[in-house]
């Protein structure tokens, strides 16, 4: 993609600014990818769907996005005066190494680290609980058993298959991103203003809530892994209550589009 072409798409009313920014990039079960620059960008490089881009083509799409991201910056900075080469990039690569080492090693990154770490664990360790549920839900269906529904019953447990497992890294990426942006916001003193780091603490807070439905689910479900899930619930829910006390104003972040219903429809 051009700069240009880059400009006219990022000019287009019809995008709702930055809502990109506190998604959880789950393209098919969102309602605002018509109204998603990032979304656009994809469609325009005849792909949205980066998790199954061969490395090839991913490597090819992001550095065609940052090329003409990165002329379009240089030409409005040399427009203004200022001079990008300016300043230590050393200290601040070295700042930036230490604001990630911290991140990483707050208890709530740590914590979220675990549990990617569980949940990799716990499907590895329960493909015969999935088996029996299966052949559960066969005789029901083959005996047309009354008041039971294995179509429906089979979905809901797929559904929340997909949602632990789509959250399952993104919930430490988006603890990580809140973590280091806290700091950047402290530094800068943005007081009464919106703070990027609430934001993505709230991504990650509605992830944790959404997982420990879908684990809830399972737990009524495959009754021989109650225990286990039910080890992971109180992981996820301690969490939880950690990142809202790290974070106490990150509810109430106002997502663009997302938390704007009256706004967008």
């Amino acid at each position: 993609m051009n700069k240009d072409r880059l400009l006219k798409l990022a000019s287009d009313p019809k995008f709702i600014s930055g809502i990109y920014n506190y998604c959880d990039r789950w393209c098919e079960r969102c309602r605002f990818t018509d109204r998603c620059l990032n979304y656009a960008i994809g469609q325009e490089e005849g792909h949205h769907d980066i998790e199954n881009l061969s490395p090839e083509a991913f490597a090819e799409t992001i550095s065609g996005i940052f090329n003409a991201t990165s002329e379009m910056l240089s030409e409005m900075a040399e427009e203004q005066g200022i001079d990008l080469e300016a300043g230590d990039t050393e200290e601040i690569q070295q700042r930036l190494r230490k604001r990630r080492e911290d991140a990483n090693n707050h208890p709530c990154a740590k914590a979220a680290m675990q549990y990617t770490k569980a949940v990799k664990e716990w499907f590895d360790n329960s493909e015969h609980s999935f088996k029996e549920k299966e052949d559960e839900l066969n005789s029901e269906l083959q005996l047309e058993i009354p008041d039971t529904n294995p179509y429906e019953e089979s979905e809901e447990i797929l559904d929340a298959v997909e949602i632990i497992r789509w959250h399952q890294h993104q919930i430490y990426v988006k603890i990580m991103r809140a973590l280091q942006g806290k700091w950047e916001d402290e530094i800068e003193e943005l007081k009464d203003m919106p703070k990027d780091s609430d934001g993505s603490a709230k991504v990650a807070l509605i992830a944790i809530d959404n997982s420990i439905a879908a684990w809830e689910k399972l737990r009524t479900e495959l009754t021989d892994e109650e225990d286990s899930i039910l080890d992971i619930i109180i992981h996820l829910d301690k969490l939880r209550k950690d990142l809202e006390a790290e974070f106490p104003d990150a509810r109430s972040f106002i997502r663009p589009g997302f938390d704007e219903p009256e706004k967008y429809g």
